[in-house]
């Protein structure tokens, strides 16, 4: 994870600069920034990630910057760092990613960074390729994970579980985290995924058979899928109908 430490103050940025080398995982410090116009124009030059970007600078200060950031394709994360928490429903106004309080403790600091992998999204609009056959519709999805950014194609994806705020994405060589919710990719996908419960989406090309567990449950079959997933009776009827004729 790239990161770019952006404060008008020296010894603000050397302590942030020095918790970052002291911090477990791959966390790389790509450069720093002492007013808002260099913070904009180093995420324009660097390959960076995430902004820690302090508020009240001179000049350009930290929420007009991060503006300008949230401009760029695919946009860092941003976390604003102030010593003042008022300043923390001004970050959510300016839809950055969380917000730290002077003096920054490291454990809050690391939870602020391992969130920021997560993509926000205008970071998914900006990072996904389009489908051409199909007006504004993405062939692949992607996050970031380990400091990179990992790239999932839909034909490799076995299914799509809703965690708590989340959805997992269960593909041939693993899983992804995505900041998006499951009816949105339902709508976006309606043609190669199909709902089988409340909490799941599986893709239709890999649905295989239809049984019943045990203690009688409903519960489907995927190619390549060693888990068998529970089947809700509401959307039975429309896995019936795909498994005998391929088509609903």
């Amino acid at each position: 994870m790239n990161i770019l430490v952006v404060d008008d103050e020296a010894p603000a940025r050397e302590r942030l600069a020095r918790m970052l080398a002291e911090l477990p995982g791959d966390y790389a410090l790509v450069g720093e920034a002492s007013d808002g116009i260099e913070a904009v124009e180093l995420c324009c030059t660097k390959p960076v990630d995430v902004v820690l970007l302090d508020v009240q600078m001179p000049g350009l200060n930290g929420l007009d910057a991060a503006k300008q950031i949230a401009r760029l394709e695919p946009p860092p994360a941003i976390i604003l760092v102030t010593a003042y928490e008022q300043y923390a429903l001004a970050a959510f106004e300016h839809r950055v990613d969380d917000y730290l309080v002077k003096p920054v403790r490291r454990e809050r600091l690391q939870e602020a960074l391992e969130r920021a992998r997560i993509p926000n999204r205008p970071q998914q609009a900006a990072l996904t390729t389009r489908d051409e056959t199909h007006l504004g519709r993405r062939h692949s999805l992607s996050a970031h994970y380990r400091g990179g950014l990992q790239t999932v194609p839909l034909g490799d994806i076995l299914y799509l579980q809703a965690e708590h705020k989340y959805v997992t994405v269960h593909h041939i060589g693993g899983e992804l985290l995505l900041d998006e919710s499951l009816k949105s990719l339902e709508d976006e996908f309606q043609d190669l995924f199909v709902r089988i419960h409340r909490n799941a989406l599986v893709a239709r090309s890999r649905l295989s058979a239809l049984d019943k567990d045990a203690e009688g449950n409903l519960e489907v079959h995927l190619r390549d899928c060693p888990e068998r997933l529970p089947v809700s009776r509401r959307h039975l009827p429309e896995i019936r109908r795909w498994l005998r004729g391929g088509a609903s």
